[in-house]
């Protein structure tokens, strides 16, 4: 499977995937931190 293979030490390291995937881990962090609010919003703040 894709996920679970090994990093191939001959691949050369590329900065935009790097940063693409910091925006991505980011925008995971505030759309589940978003949800968590509004569902606290709605169970705890009526």
């Amino acid at each position: 499977m894709y996920l679970f293979r090994k990093k191939d030490p001959n691949r050369p390291t590329n900065i935009n995937i790097k940063i693409m995937h910091i925006i991505n881990a980011t925008a995971i962090i505030v759309f589940a931190a978003g949800v968590l609010w509004k569902l606290i919003d709605l169970i705890l703040l009526k």
